[in-house]
């Protein structure tokens, strides 16, 4: 069996397409057209894409999933509750490309590799991310391809009439509080150096525990801002629905979020 790499197929906010790279066959990518003359696309076969099955994954997923619809390719799409399912799929070949974000999975590999402790592979420089991806993707059979120019970041919302109250409009005036912040977010947030550990090591933001494993810029943990039930959410900052849902970001001024 031929040793290969697919690629983690690249997401937004300088995000990355992983593919497997230590799968039989022929690269599914590997003759992709990246012109924008699609009339004349041949069939190229067939392509599983996954992802996580939150909304901005699903916006992905579906522009990922048409460009390669017009380069030829027959698509599946199948949208998963977790990395673990997609990442295992991209390693026996049962999934071909991820649409993901370049930072957030460079540290998933990397604390799988390094342990939760190491210093974290992603970095607000998306050349740096991109070369610290690469380097654990392939320690693992994946290839990250090309990141995109667009770019859509974690970040964490208030209601705006919180925000008013309490006069914050940065994450430091959140921490500066003093006061037991109580935090919607991933399932995996309470163990990311990016979300509830960097909150409180980078902007000494009190987690009031447990962390409401709502998901990333749910319904579930806007609603849960709304009424109340949490001080602060976590979104990402391409989320046009917050301004109309009175919600509204703090701003990452001590720059927690990495390159995505």
């Amino acid at each position: 069996m031929p040793n290969r790499s697919r690629p983690l197929a690249g997401s937004l906010a300088a995000g990355v397409l992983l593919v497997c790279a230590a799968c039989g066959g022929d690269d599914p990518l590997a003759e992709s057209d990246s012109g924008t003359d699609t009339g004349s696309a041949e069939d190229k076969g067939s392509l599983s894409l996954s992802g996580q099955n939150f909304t901005e994954m699903q916006i992905m997923a579906e522009l990922y999933g048409q460009l390669l619809e017009d380069a030829g390719y027959t698509v599946e799409s199948r949208l998963v509750a977790t990395r673990d399912v997609y990442l295992g799929g991209l390693q026996d070949g049962s999934i071909d490309v991820v649409p993901e974000y370049a930072g957030s999975i460079a540290d998933e590999l990397n604390a799988r590799a390094n342990g939760p402790n190491a210093e974290p592979a992603s970095t607000p420089d998306i050349e740096s991310t991109m070369a610290n991806l690469r380097e654990l993707a392939a320690e693992v059979g994946l290839e990250a391809l090309e990141p995109a120019e667009a770019t859509d970041e974690n970040a964490f919302a208030v209601t705006q009439d919180y925000a008013d109250e309490q006069s914050l409009t940065t994450l430091t005036d959140l921490g500066e509080l003093g006061e037991p912040v109580k935090l919607a977010a991933a399932e995996d947030c309470s163990e990311r150096p990016d979300c509830a550990i960097g909150l409180e090591r980078v902007y000494d933001i009190a987690i009031d525990p447990p962390v409401l494993p709502l998901g990333f810029g749910t319904q579930e943990t806007k609603n849960a801002l709304i009424d109340g039930e949490v001080q602060l959410g976590q979104a990402g900052t391409s989320d046009g629905s917050l301004e109309e849902l009175g919600l509204v970001l703090l701003e990452d001024d001590q720059n927690l979020q990495a390159a995505q």
